[in-house]
C-alpha cells in the first residue's frame, strides 16, 4: 500500500470491526459449528478496475490469520461479471465475520478505481491529467486516494500538509493575490518548507497578478469556461515564453464528464474532479460460499 501504514491500516480495521460485530455475530455462532471448515470466494458483478485487495488480505488476516487467501486478480486489474478475484479458506465463523467488512472497502475502492478510470480514459491522449481532490470519506482518504491511483487517475495533495494551495478564501482573507503569494512564500522561507505553491484565480486580472509575482508553481482555473479557460491558458504560455519559467495550469469546478475534453483540449496540465471520490457508485461484488470445495 502507498499511504497507509499498517499500523495505520490496523487502526481502522479495529474501528470497522468493533461497528460491525459489536458483542459478538450472533447469527453465524447460532447456527454454525465453531470448528466447521469452509471457502468463500470473491465475485465480480460488475465490468471496472478492482481495487483493495491488498487491504482485503490484511482485513482478513487482521480477524483471523489462520485464513488462507489464495489470490487470482490483484489491484488494477480490469474485471469482468463472473472473474473471481480470490478464494479464502478456513474457519466459517471468521469467514462470515469477515464478509461485510471486507466487501464494503472492496467495492467501494474499486468504484473510485473504475470512475477514475473512466474519467482518465477519455482524455489520455491529450497529455492532461485528473486529478482528485481533499472530498474523501472521513477516515478512509489515504486509501480513496491510493484507489484513484490504482485507476490510472493522479494524486492531488493528500492534506493540507504537503502542499499550500491559496483558495479564494484565503486570497480574500489575505488581501488579494500578491499579498497571498508572497506570504506563502515567506511562510516557507521562515519555516524552512520546501512546499509547492497553487493559487486558484477566478478571472483575467487575477491571473495576471499571479504572474506578475512570479511566486506559483500552479495556477487554478476556477470556474472557468472552456472559451476562458482556453485564453488563460494562452496568457500563462506566452508569459512562460517571456520569463522562462514553466507553471502548471489546472482547470477546476463542476467539470463533469460531458464537458472533460473540452477542457483537456485547451492545453491545460490538470483538471480536479471531486467526483471521483465523492460520489462514485461502488463496483458490485459478492462473498460466496463454495460449496463442496
Amino acid at each position: 500500500m502507498k499511504y497507509i501504514t499498517d499500523e495505520q491500516l490496523d487502526l481502522l480495521i479495529g474501528q470497522w470491526f468493533r461497528e460491525d460485530i459489536g458483542d459478538g455475530d450472533h447469527t453465524s455462532l447460532s447456527c454454525i459449528p465453531e470448528d466447521a471448515e469452509g471457502c468463500q470466494q470473491l465475485i465480480i458483478k460488475e465490468e471496472g478496475i478492482l481495487a483493495g485487495v491488498e487491504v482485503a488480505e490484511h482485513v482478513i488476516h487482521y480477524f483471523d490469520p489462520t485464513l488462507r487467501v489464495e489470490i487470482f486478480l490483484r489491484d488494477g486489474a480490469h474485471v469482468h461479471p463472473g472473474d473471481i478475484a480470490f478464494r479464502v479458506y478456513g474457519k466459517v465463523l471468521s469467514l462470515l465475520q469477515v464478509e461485510r467488512t471486507m466487501l464494503n472497502i472492496m467495492q467501494r475502492l474499486s468504484g473510485i478505481a473504475t470512475t477514475a478510470h473512466a474519467y482518465q480514459s477519455l482524455i489520455d491522449d491529450t497529455g492532461c491529467r485528473v486529478l482528485d481532490t481533499r472530498k474523501t470519506t472521513p477516515g478512509l482518504r489515504l486509501l480513496e486516494k491510493e484507489a484513484v491511483a490504482i485507476g490510472g487517475g493522479t494524486n492531488h495533495r493528500i492534506g493540507l500538509f504537503d502542499m499550500i494551495l491559496l483558495k479564494d478564501n484565503h486570497v480574500d482573507f489575505a488581501g488579494g493575490i500578491t499579498n497571498a503569494i508572497t506570504r506563502a512564500q515567506k511562510y516557507c522561507h521562515d519555516k524552512g518548507k520546501d512546499l509547492r505553491i497553487e493559487i486558484e484565480v477566478r478571472n483575467e486580472a487575477e491571473i495576471r497578478e499571479a504572474l506578475a509575482t512570479n511566486g506559483a508553481d500552479r495556477i487554478m482555473l476556477d470556474n472557468f469556461t472552456p472559451e476562458r479557460t482556453a485564453k488563460a491558458v494562452g496568457i500563462i504560455r506566452e508569459w512562460e515564453k517571456q520569463n522562462g519559467r514553466h507553471i502548471e495550469i489546472e482547470s477546476s469546478g463542476g467539470i463533469t464528464k460531458d464537458t472533460l475534453r473540452s477542457y483537456a483540449v485547451t492545453g491545460v496540465d490538470f483538471i480536479s474532479v471531486g467526483a471521483l471520490t465523492h460520489s462514485v457508485k461502488s463496483l458490485d461484488m459478492s462473498f460466496k460460499a463454495v460449496k463442496n470445495d
